[in-house]
């Protein structure tokens, strides 16, 4: 378990680095705020490192908002990080400005060469919503430009790497418009803005998407609140299922995945092809908590989605 005395943590990725330790990045503000809703506009990039995924310890932050003017001035918000074939550490991230009051999201890109100390990449963002397909803000259909939550991987084939992005199509009733949003790159940095690889099925968004292959099926693992759930839903975690990790993506059969006490959580893999989630605690007994759970152990079945097994092994959490 992560927990911080002096500050919230929230949405959360993960690295393994060579001498098989899992480095967490995580969101963070200062618990001296108060009221947990205003941690949003006040959102670091933590970082901590651990054999276990149990046991963390704290490093210095890895990104911080930038100096004033700049396109994320404000908050440093949810992203994910993987290696290139450089051999160089690729973090990319959710960054809003000052300018537009924290309302439109864009993705920028932090490199670093130990995982430790990192870089911007550039003056501005990496990508941005392209009005071709999706949503640019407009205060009379929602209550922000959505377009965050990177998660990027390699093509199976060889073929570049993709990202995927909580966005919103532009087209539908405004509750309703949440898509899986997509974009291609040949080698990290140029990167092209394609269709959503989803249609509009009742979410208002799909928060923190991530796909795995779980025991042979290519699953899209996203969560959402009550407020941008299918009208009748309180679900808050989903799993949806395509035919490869190319999607697209059924949202209409989305399953939930019932653990209520989490939100945000990440797939990741042990070493012999068994896998855990790692969320935060969001809410107990009516008190916001904003910490990181121990790993969760799950398996994929084809009935009931998503679900918890037996324990996970040390050596299999640490993937030694």
């Amino acid at each position: 378990m992560l927990r911080l005395p002096d500050h919230w943590v929230w949405d959360s990725w993960y690295a393994q680095d060579d001498d098989g330790r899992w480095h967490a990045f995580f969101l963070r503000a200062s618990r001296a705020l108060l009221d947990p809703d205003r941690r949003h506009r006040r959102a670091t990039i933590g970082h901590a490192v651990s054999s276990d995924l149990r046991e963390w310890r704290l490093l210095p932050d890895a990104l911080v908002p930038a100096d004033s003017p700049g396109w994320d001035d404000l908050a440093t918000w949810t992203g994910c990080t993987v290696r290139g074939p450089d051999q160089r550490w690729y973090l990319f991230y959710t960054g809003v400005g000052r300018a537009e009051d924290g309302l439109v999201q864009r993705i920028g890109l932090a490199v670093s060469d130990d995982l430790v100390t990192w870089h911007r990449h550039g003056d501005g963002p990496l990508v941005e919503a392209d009005p071709t397909w999706y949503e640019l803000l407009d205060l009379d259909t929602w209550y922000e430009q959505a377009w965050r939550d990177p998660w990027v991987f390699p093509d199976p084939d060889g073929d570049g790497w993709h990202m995927l992005v909580t966005a919103r199509t532009n087209q539908g009733p405004g509750d309703q418009r949440g898509v899986v949003g997509h974009a291609t790159s040949p080698d990290l940095l140029n990167w092209t803005v394609r269709p959503p690889l989803s249609t509009p099925a009742g979410f208002g968004h799909l928060e923190v998407p991530q796909v795995a292959v779980v025991d042979g099926q290519p699953l899209l693992l996203f969560c959402t609140n009550a407020a941008t759930a299918p009208a009748g839903s309180d679900e808050r975690l989903w799993v949806a299922t395509a035919p490869t990790v190319h999607g697209p993506w059924d949202i209409a059969s989305a399953q939930p995945i019932l653990m209520s006490h989490l939100y945000a959580p990440r797939l990741l893999p042990g070493s012999e092809g068994d896998w855990a989630l790692i969320g935060f605690v969001e809410h107990a007994d009516g008190e916001f908590v904003g910490e990181l759970t121990d790993p969760i152990p799950v398996r994929y079945d084809r009935t009931a989605g998503l679900v918890t097994r037996t324990p996970m092994s040390p050596s299999a959490a640490s993937g030694a």
